[in-house]
Formats: C-alpha cells, structure tokens, sequence
C-alpha cells in the first residue's frame, strides 16, 4: 500500500528491515534472491534517498519500574505555538510532539521516570506554557496495540 513507488525487491527489503532491522544483508539477499553486495547498495540508496530515515531501538518504559507514559492535548492561541513547540522540545521528558487538527493542536507523548518527575512536569513546565487554553492529562495504564511499521 504505501510501497507502491518503490519496485518489488525495494518493497521486499524494506519488509525485510521492517521484520528485523537488524537483519544481515546476506540474509536479506537470501530472501529476495540478489546478493549481499546488491542488498547493501539497494538500503544505502533507500536511506539518501530519505525512504529509510533511522534505525532505532524502541524501550517500553512500562516494563522500566515506576516509570509513567502519558499523553498531552494542548490547545493554545496560534500567535504562541510556536514557542510552546520550542519549549517542549527542550524538554527531555517529552518525547514526541505532534501537530494536529481538531481544538487540540499539540498532541505530546511524555515518559516520566517517577510520579514526582511528571508533577514537576506539569507544575513546572505545562502550567507555564504561554498562550495555553486547554491541557489535558492522560496517563497510559497499559499497551493494548501499538504498530510501530508501517502496515504493508
């Protein structure tokens, strides 16, 4: 589906990666039917060309005693979004932040070492963000489904 722009062993090798990022590509040329050398030239131009961007190491911080996963909508007056924006990109403890439609225009994913590191988030940094009309809290009791790649 939205590997449609990509030919058959680019899509093949991206599933491949998707499996197990981790995958050899001597494996990977197994699997697709071309070499090692071919598999290798084929992901390094995937990743100039930006189609692959990273590969990254995902931590479940529920499984990490005491840690606490949540999530923010904020609403704001649009003269400050922007320096909400930088402000909670500078935050370690949020680690995304997206812009949508709809009231909310920042949707935030926090984890929080302890229940004392988020109130000192949200007393310290979410209660004074500028130009914020609405903020909501909520925390993430437990994964049910999370798809992490892309549905092929």
């Amino acid at each position: 589906m939205f590997l449609d722009g990509l030919d058959d062993l680019d899509q093949k090798i991206i599933r491949c990666l998707i499996q197990n990022a981790r995958m050899p590509y001597s494996e990977i040329g197994q699997q697709v039917g071309i070499s090692r050398v071919a598999v290798k030239m084929r992901v390094q131009a995937l990743e100039k060309k930006g189609i692959i961007e990273e590969y990254t190491t995902i931590i479940n911080p529920q499984k990490i005693s005491g840690a606490i996963s949540c999530y923010f909508e904020i609403e704001t007056v649009p003269d400050t979004l922007e320096e909400v924006i930088s402000i909670l990109e500078k935050n370690d403890t949020v680690t995304q932040i997206y812009r949508v439609t709809g009231k909310s225009r920042l949707h935030v994913h926090a984890v929080s070492p302890s229940q004392e590191e988020l109130e000192q988030l949200l007393h310290g940094t979410m209660d004074h963000l500028p130009g914020v009309l609405e903020c909501s809290t909520n925390i993430i009791l437990s994964r049910v489904k999370d798809i992490k790649s892309l549905r092929l």
